[in-house]
């Protein structure tokens, strides 16, 4: 089944709340955890991780947290989902060469067609599609 792994998930939110802030406010990890019921732990990695990414930054200090610091229209859903999670592929075959499958696999060809099709779809989209 093809799904957005809970990472991603956790990022969208996270966005969706911080995009519906004033431009001058941050959000703090525990306010952002409590009001979605995201644990704290996984979701600081995560804010962390879009930092490093330049998606947010982090404002330090006693009244810190994060604030969107791309602009979301000009990330698409590839890119983000890459920057995020990692490389995009309906199956292993496509970010790992070491498929053991790969010389007798038999769909290859179709399913690339199909995995090419859906990153042109979300390379069709923007965060900010997501995230108003």
């Amino acid at each position: 089944m093809l799904k957005l792994t809970r990472k991603v998930e956790y990022s969208l939110i996270a966005l969706r709340h911080m995009q519906g802030k004033s431009i001058d406010s941050v959000s703090s990890t525990k306010e952002i955890a409590t009001r979605y019921n995201i644990p704290l732990e996984i979701l600081a990695k995560t804010l962390q991780h879009m930092a490093k990414e330049n998606i947010i930054e982090a404002i330090n200090g006693p009244r810190g947290g994060y604030r969107i610091k791309a602009k979301l229209k000009n990330i698409n859903l590839a890119e983000f989902f890459e920057k995020v999670e990692g490389p995009l592929g309906l199956s292993d075959c496509f970010y790992d060469a070491n498929c053991m499958q790969i010389e007798y696999c038999n769909i290859r060809t179709p399913i690339q067609r199909i995995n090419a099709n859906m990153i042109n779809m979300f390379r069709s989209m923007s965060v900010q599609d997501i995230t108003n």
